[in-house]
């Protein structure tokens, strides 16, 4: 294993004594995968006090720390085959746990092993040299975590083991990045008034949702970041093709949907977390990595200029009302949760489940 950067050592007592130093070598367009999340896996035993370092989410109170660990990321099959990984007890999810029989199952679809052009070739073909925890040309390999071990030529996933091996459906080796926004208005009656919810009080917001073709999840209209492209434009345009039906419009309805999206993109926003996602996609050696923003229509008028239509990857597109009863895809409700928190809106009935300044 490979020694991780200092900030580590601090986050994990002993880690410096668990480790032989080596080296340090120092993300999209995917194709769709069934969201099978059949057998839930055991909890990984990263300390809270680690991953709350790996994550650098904007703290808006105490109730905002969230315990994030491997879940989706362990369930079987995995997405749009019927490989079982290899099970991993809960007690050995973490790498500095040492565990001399581990065995992972070796994994990479062939729509990845086909070689299209957004993905990486395999590890030992002679052409590919990555340059792992850098800006390897146009494509980003930095983590959003900081640094990532690389043993064997592979980048090693920060968060622990997953049973997997490979890259599974995802194209880059290591960090694979891709950017959510996170659109939301304020629920109105007929006269135009917010409505509130009538156990909390809370005026309650509703943000664009998607129904992925793929597994039939609900989703923010996220996408993967293409190479040399600013988050920015990665936000607009996803969501745009998403939740819009951009990429079927003509040439005139695309220039006036670009100024209406100019205009709510441009707007007050937030972000709302950077950093690993718990993805059942992710393998031992590659893993989601996303950053959300916040772009939230105060008056709701630049929205109705803009028809929501399904396209690209989504299925059906609407406005879901947002309480803790969503069930949405990977690690989405999450940063839901950290909107409704943000913009003081209404989550949940239970006020154990609310968060306090």
């Amino acid at each position: 294993m490979l020694l991780l950067a200092g900030a580590l050592r601090a986050a994990v007592p002993g880690f410096a004594r668990a480790v032989t130093v080596f080296s340090v070598t120092v993300t999209l367009s995917i194709p769709p995968a069934r969201c099978v999340l059949q057998r839930r896996l055991p909890r990984s035993t990263l300390s809270a006090d680690y991953w709350s370092h790996l994550h650098p989410v904007n703290m808006f109170n105490s109730c905002n720390v969230k315990k994030f660990y491997h879940s989706k990321a362990l369930t079987s099959p995995y997405p749009g085959s019927r490989i079982e990984r290899s099970r991993v007890p809960e007690d050995k999810v973490g790498w500095l746990i040492e565990w001399e029989d581990y065995n992972p199952v070796e994994y990479t679809a062939r729509s990845i092993l086909a070689g299209p052009s957004w993905a990486d070739p395999q590890i030992n073909d002679e052409s590919f040299s990555p340059k792992f925890n850098e800006r390897d040309g146009e494509v980003e390999r930095k983590s959003l975590n900081g640094l990532y071990v690389v043993e064997n030529g592979r980048p090693r996933n920060p968060v622990g083991r997953t049973g997997l091996a490979g890259r599974g459906l995802l194209g880059r080796w290591g960090p694979n990045h891709a950017a959510d926004p996170i659109v939301t208005r304020w629920k109105r009656d007929g006269s135009g008034n917010k409505i509130a919810h009538p156990v909390t009080g809370k005026n309650i917001l509703q943000f664009v949702a998607i129904k992925r073709r793929d597994c039939g999840e609900w989703a923010i209209p996220g996408g993967m970041v293409d190479p040399g492209e600013k988050i920015s434009a990665t936000l607009k345009r996803e969501f745009g093709e998403e939740a819009l039906n951009s990429l079927q419009k003509s040439p005139e309805e695309k220039a006036e949907l670009e100024k209406q999206l100019h205009k709510l993109f441009s707007q007050e926003h937030f972000v709302v977390y950077r950093g690993y996602v718990d993805d059942p996609r992710n393998t031992d050696n590659a893993w989601m990595e996303t950053e959300a923003v916040n772009y939230n229509d105060e008056t709701g008028e630049t929205m109705d200029n803009l028809p929501l239509e399904a396209g690209d990857d989504a299925g059906v597109v609407k406005w879901v009302d947002i309480s803790e009863d969503l069930k949405l895809y990977a690690s989405h409700n999450y940063f839901i949760k950290l909107v409704t928190d943000k913009r003081g809106a209404h989550w949940s009935e239970d006020p154990s489940r609310a968060c306090h300044e």
